[in-house]
């Protein structure tokens, strides 16, 4: 058995990681500031960065910083740089690339029809594609994100007005996106044709608020009006007299929803409502199938915390074995700890998690985690527990493995570095792994955990395709002849 070194342990490298969480509110006097909130609770979404767009009826305005949200738009005096009525937000995770201010969203730009500023949850698996095709015709990017493809496109739209040539650019877009647009009356949403990425849409006094958690709308108060359709456009404008206007737009072809299967697993915080389904009422409910599907004789049920929690508690009830807190999360480990010093580095997952001792000593113990990637962080947490006087570690994941990379804003591992893909069978990733036994919940049970019935394997319900290869759109970017050098695919995989 061959295990990590500490040199290969890192804290942020085997979990997963959304990449975006957006924000906007038009009409409100207070539009920057609850903006910030919104961004606060939407923090889980991405940690590296955060920016917002402002509009007062004259100019736009807009503060980037690299960090937290907490870290800056606390300050009074930042956010009366950002006046008006009318504000968009963006909080990030970068993927591969580069981590720089000028790739932080929103994206904004001075076009003929006037300013507009864009952000988005989300990637395109065309970007690539068609930055080609805009620089080939002379255009010249300021960014490495996608978004700003969006912008170059809405600038060459032939269509008069603002709404349309929005519409008209994304039209040309392919894969996952919830995008927010701020214009000098405007504030538009829209959603991917499959609804791959969640985004909702709220009120607070009267005015409209699109987000992409329900979380966003209840740290302000704001009341949940619906979610945003699957390939829907909604243009919110202010009126010369105050008034506000909703249009409702419908242009990408009909097809069924399949919003992503992994907000219930992972990304969405477990207080939040996606597609009319609680997060944490999923997870509890995957905990419960799993231990239906592989029971295990122990003593104690442990989560990996923060997001095995829920599934662990779901497993004690359906298992009857009782649950304990067997594990403390740290949570004030930043992000200066990713690349430490060897000694500090030496320490391993101590840094965010320690043993309970007192709970799991002398006893048999079963770990609940949401999903394993690469499955270094779970060595080194068996071992932690054994560490801890275990006589019986058995890692029970409440998700199926995880056997293929994403393209839809989700930061995932090349292939051959998934855990699934490293090891013949699961007794073999159970040998790495060091624990006594090991289990992973089945597609058909996270299924029924989330909607209620099975995979239909000929019409799947949710974007499915990290366990399945089961992609829902094209991967032009991907396919083509561009991603043939190992660079091209990891710009594949820089999202908004």
């Amino acid at each position: 058995m061959t295990h990590p070194s500490d040199d290969d342990f890192d804290l942020e490298g085997d979990t997963l990681h959304e990449e975006c969480g957006v924000f906007g509110i038009l009409g409100h006097t207070d539009a920057s500031t609850l903006t910030a909130l919104g961004l606060h609770a939407l923090q889980h979404r991405g940690q590296e960065a955060a920016g917002i767009v402002s509009f007062d009826g004259r100019q736009f305005y807009q503060e980037k910083r690299m960090g937290l949200v907490g870290d800056h738009y606390t300050d009074p005096a930042l956010l009366a740089k950002l006046p008006g009525t009318m504000a968009i937000g963006h909080t990030r995770y970068s993927t591969t690339g580069e981590v720089a201010l000028r790739n932080v969203q929103p994206l904004f730009a001075e076009l003929e029809a006037g300013g507009i500023a864009i952000a988005h949850n989300g990637n395109f698996t065309n970007g690539l594609t068609l930055r080609r095709q805009i620089i080939a015709t002379g255009a010249i990017c300021q960014s490495t994100s996608d978004t700003e493809v969006v912008l170059h496109l809405i600038a060459r739209s032939r269509h008069s007005s603002t709404t349309d040539r929005f519409i008209d650019a994304i039209r040309q877009m392919e894969g996952g996106y919830a995008m927010l647009a701020l214009t000098r009356t405007k504030l538009i949403a829209a959603r991917d044709p499959v609804g791959i990425r969640p985004l909702v849409m709220g009120e607070l006094d009267g005015k409209p608020i699109f987000c992409s958690e329900t979380c966003a709308l209840d740290i302000i108060g704001a009341k949940y009006i619906r979610d945003v359709e699957n390939g829907e456009v909604i243009i919110c404008e202010i009126q010369p007299d105050g008034s506000i206007t909703i249009e409702e737009r419908k242009p990408a072809r009909n097809v069924p929803e399949r919003p992503c299967i992994f907000e219930y697993v992972y990304f969405a915080r477990p207080d939040s409502v996606v597609s009319g389904r609680s997060v944490y009422t999923a997870r509890k409910r995957a905990g419960m199938n799993l231990a239906k599907e592989a029971p295990v004789e122990a003593d104690v049920v442990v989560p990996v915390p923060d997001g095995g929690t829920p599934a662990a508690i779901g497993f004690a009830q359906q298992s009857g074995i009782p649950f304990e807190l067997g594990i403390i999360r740290n949570h004030y480990v930043g992000r200066t700890f990713i690349e430490p010093t060897q000694q500090i580095r030496a320490f391993g997952v101590r840094l965010k998690h320690s043993a309970n001792r007192a709970e799991i000593a002398g006893k048999r113990v079963v770990l609940i985690d949401d999903s394993i990637v690469r499955g270094t962080t779970s060595v080194k947490i068996v071992q932690m527990i054994r560490d801890a006087g275990a006589t019986e570690v058995h890692i029970r994941v409440a998700s199926p493995m995880i056997f293929h990379s994403d393209y839809y804003g989700i930061d995932t591992p090349d292939p051959d570095k998934l855990l699934a893909n490293q090891y013949a069978d699961i007794e073999a990733m159970c040998r790495y792994i060091g624990a006594d036994s090991l289990a992973f919940l089945t597609i058909d049970g996270l299924y029924e955990a989330v909607g209620g019935e099975k995979r239909d394997a000929e019409a799947p319900q949710f974007t499915d395709h990290y366990f399945t290869g089961d992609y829902p759109t094209r991967l032009t970017d991907l396919n083509g002849h561009a991603t043939n050098d190992p660079k091209q695919v990891s710009l594949l995989k820089e999202a908004g």
